[in-house]
């Protein structure tokens, strides 16, 4: 029997809003992301409506743990972008 073995929970991402409206991101104390204008408007109303945790990973692009990294090695996926 094969075991499935799922990806682990983002954790260690938190997120401020300064005054001028930017959201800076952070995942363990150290920035990942700045968003400005309307970016920063539909990552809060995204935070608001989900899991913040899921929702910062993606928007820095750290939501990739699993087979992704070594899928792109793979001899079929050469010379994709």
């Amino acid at each position: 029997m094969r075991t499935i073995r799922r990806m682990p929970r983002p954790d260690g991402f938190s997120w401020t809003q300064r005054a001028d409206g930017t959201v800076l991101i952070t995942h363990r104390h150290r920035p990942a992301a700045t968003l400005r204008g309307a970016r920063a408007a539909r990552f809060l109303a995204e935070v608001d409506a989900g899991d913040a945790q899921l929702v910062m990973a993606r928007w820095t692009g750290s939501y990739r743990f699993g087979n992704e990294r070594r899928a792109r090695r793979h001899p079929r996926n050469a010379g994709r972008v």
